[in-house]
């Protein structure tokens, strides 16, 4: 293990969920390490890393603040970019990172051995991984609710396959801080909307944040879905007065891993009555951790993790007023030795359930009720 942290001078992270796919991507990042004696440059055959500056090199990234730790990153060096600039007497690499994701994409299988019909998606995932020998010790997988069917053994990546069990749990798959490929099942996304939100504010009545993404459009609206599981009958779901306002917004799922054409309905309902509407967001709200007596908003930036709630108030010159609950989709990081901003994108629960007791998803008439 080398610790390069004296001389990494910049680093950008990012990751999280893909609103307009509906998929997890992978998590990136670039790190800046400054190289007065050239031992970053691959090429150099004195360098003491000779000849260990090979591609998919593991590399994490951690932050400590007060007594914790927080795993920012962890993933596999993708290129050496090294450069010699004219200008500058010191020469500098860009160890350009991307999570196990990538891993998983370049991995084919055909065949997933342990397979059967009627398998929950969880344990079919664990299957998956099996087949391309990902470490047990490196996973974090929850039990799902959704049988899936027989696997199909065609030729397809490991993550293709993960992702249509995912899709079949309506559930969230992804490599967490810590390197480990994480699931989380229905319930648990279903529930976390319920939790009690981090406070933000204008006012001074809460967290503090150097800015805000605000949007109001359409391109979240679905309000007809098409679901066919793999050797079913198409199971369509389609909210009326929402195609009537907003105009036919249809998705198409063919394919998909669930066990019965029920199961497949669920999904297109729950698609629907999800995304059916649309009001004001907030895409993206970013915090600077630089500023001053800001413990309470250092410790959200580096211990949120995806699906943690955030409670929005914002108070215009106008008056005019934005007051939302919402969700952590998305984690990015810039940062220099000087400066270290935080951005959160935001999103309403992926998953929408009739939650009990709760003010905001448990009111009758008012909140959806899913399977």
């Amino acid at each position: 293990v080398v610790d390069v942290s004296s001389q990494t001078v910049k680093a950008d992270l990012s990751g999280g969920y893909n609103l307009l796919t509906g998929l997890f991507e992978a998590s990136q990042a670039t790190f800046r390490i400054v190289d007065p004696n050239g031992d970053w440059n691959p090429a150099n055959t004195s360098s003491p890393y000779y000849p260990n500056l090979t591609v998919n090199r593991k590399i994490r990234f951690t932050a400590n603040y007060g007594t914790n730790g927080y795993f920012l990153f962890s993933g596999y060096i993708q290129a050496y970019n090294y450069s010699y600039p004219k200008d500058q007497p010191i020469g500098y690499v860009d160890l350009v990172c991307v999570d196990a994701f990538r891993m998983l994409n370049l991995a084919s299988i055909t065949t997933v051995a342990g397979t059967s019909a009627g398998q929950t998606a969880s344990a079919r995932i664990g299957n998956i991984l099996d087949q391309v020998s990902f470490p047990t010790q490196l996973r974090d997988i929850q039990t799902a609710t959704t049988t899936v069917a027989a696997d199909p053994s065609t030729l397809r990546t490991t993550l293709a396959a993960i992702q249509n069990c995912e899709f079949a749990e309506q559930g969230a798959f992804y490599i967490n801080g810590q390197g480990n490929a994480t699931f989380k099942n229905r319930q648990t996304l279903q529930q976390a909307s319920g939790k009690t939100p981090t406070y933000f504010s204008n006012l001074g009545d809460g967290i503090s944040y150097f800015d805000f993404k605000p949007a109001y459009d359409d391109k979240l609206i679905i309000n007809s879905a098409s679901v066919t599981r793999t050797g079913g009958t198409a199971q369509f779901y389609q909210d009326a007065n929402s195609v009537t306002k907003y105009f036919p917004h249809s998705v198409n799922y063919d394919n998909v891993m669930v066990q019965t054409d029920a199961d497949a309905n669920n999904i297109a309902t729950t698609y629907v009555v999800t995304r059916a509407d649309t009001t004001q967001r907030i895409d993206a709200m970013t915090l600077d951790l630089t500023t001053p007596n800001y413990d309470a908003g250092i410790k959200a930036a580096l211990g949120f993790d995806y699906f943690s709630n955030v409670r929005f108030y914002n108070k215009g010159q106008n008056g005019t007023v934005i007051d939302k609950v919402l969700q952590v989709v998305g984690i990015a990081h810039s940062i220099t030795p000087n400066s270290w901003k935080t951005t959160f994108t935001l999103s309403e629960p992926l998953v929408d359930g009739f939650i009990l007791n709760s003010s905001q998803y448990g009111i009758i008439g008012t909140s959806v009720l899913t399977y």
